[in-house]
């Protein structure tokens, strides 16, 4: 048998001989148990001594009727409840005193088994969204999934703090298949952006060499962002010499050929909209990714909820950096600085804007304050592109 079965059958039968358990049990709810029949039971027991029963006998012992009214209660609502199961029930509590501990152990269950069901629904609503070409359904499962892991850890009686679990737990998983136009779109921009570099400006505020599926595209984004970093020309030629030069020839990433193929591709778009497209599918794949990785945590028992939660949050926080620089990319521009405003200090605004699309952002000092999260642009209705 199972500890879990085990650990709802004795805070059952812990209730059943001693009804005043219930009252250290408020933070358990029906719903945290496994099996229906548990949580017909627990509703039925929470119901009746709501309704002030059992009626302690002269002795202060418990009645018989609290166990048939019990089994009557959740028959109502769940039909097969037998007082002969009510009895194992019993028999399966070894100290009713230790009720709450064994109700937490019911808890702890509950909190890896919603843990994997809304991490299964983000996974798939995640591959649904990158068919229909959409991300609103996916952020919004994302914002479910954030939410419930507050509560579970308000339940649990801990802090919800972000933590990235050891290597030991963080289980490494293929990467997902991609459909055809994604690899098209990246190919696309990379031609648009050599031909038109001027469309740099256009994407270098939220687009990121990470954001691209294939690694090589990755890279030579990066190389393109250096070149307009520099002020440098961009063509074709000096593409190849800036790949040459971070050993991308050298050690296989890409070849020249393949280089050659992607500038002399089809005629230039809009890097605008080919940005969002790469930052869309990057979205939707980190949301996955997220989602297999939460499912692996909760899957491994030996992991506390605790660190469970906080090693979940984490996750999310990968996918929390794309879905910012998802709304730059498809809302509200930046508001411009008031004319009167003396010149910043330090290199100018289009110089660091170009930086950026060759690096990623460095990783938050340990123990450094938080900023405070800014607050996304509204987005516009969505709109058709040429």
């Amino acid at each position: 048998m199972r500890p879990l079965l085990q650990a709802e059958q004795a805070v059952l039968g812990a209730v059943l001989l001693d009804p005043d358990q219930l009252d250290h049990l408020g933070w358990l709810e029906p719903e945290h148990f496994h099996r229906p029949a548990h949580q017909a039971l627990f509703a039925a027991l929470r119901h009746l001594r709501s309704q002030g029963q059992p009626v302690l006998a002269a002795d202060g012992t418990v009645p018989l009727a609290w166990v048939n009214d019990a089994v009557t209660e959740a028959g109502k609502h769940l039909p097969g409840v037998t007082s002969v199961y009510a009895h194992v029930l019993v028999s399966a509590c070894p100290r009713p005193a230790h009720a709450p501990v064994y109700g937490r152990m019911v808890l702890e269950g509950a909190i890896h088994r919603t843990v994997t069901e809304h991490a299964v629904r983000l996974h798939q609503t995640a591959r649904d969204d990158a068919i229909r070409g959409e991300v609103d359904t996916t952020l919004h499962h994302a914002d479910v999934l954030a939410a419930v892991l507050e509560d579970l850890a308000r339940r649990w009686g801990t802090e919800p703090r972000p933590a990235a679990p050891p290597p030991a737990l963080a289980h490494a998983r293929p990467a997902p298949t991609e459909a055809p136009e994604v690899a098209d779109n990246e190919r696309l921009l990379l031609a648009t952006l050599t031909e038109q570099p001027s469309g740099m400006d256009e994407v270098v505020d939220w687009l990121r060499p990470g954001d691209f599926a294939d690694r090589a595209h990755g890279e030579l984004y990066r190389c393109l962002g250096a070149l307009h970093h520099r002020g440098e020309p961009v063509d074709q030629v000096t593409l190849l010499w800036e790949a040459q030069r971070r050993g991308l020839l050298a050690d296989g990433t890409v070849t020249g050929e393949e280089i050659t193929a992607i500038c002399q591709g089809i005629g230039p778009g809009s890097a605008q909209w080919l940005g969002e497209e790469v930052v869309r599918s990057a979205l939707l794949r980190t949301a996955a990714a997220s989602a297999q990785t939460l499912r692996d945590l909760a899957s491994t028992d030996a992991l506390a909820p605790g660190p469970l939660i906080n090693h979940a949050l984490a996750a999310l926080v990968v996918l929390d950096d794309i879905r910012q620089r998802w709304t730059t990319a498809t809302g509200s521009l930046s508001p411009t600085p008031a004319r009167d405003e003396p010149p910043a200090a330090g290199p100018p605004p289009a110089q660091v804007r170009a930086a950026r699309a060759r690096s990623t952002p460095p990783a938050p000092t340990p123990g450094a304050p938080a900023k405070p999260p800014a607050v996304p642009p509204v987005r516009p209705p969505s709109r058709s592109h040429a």
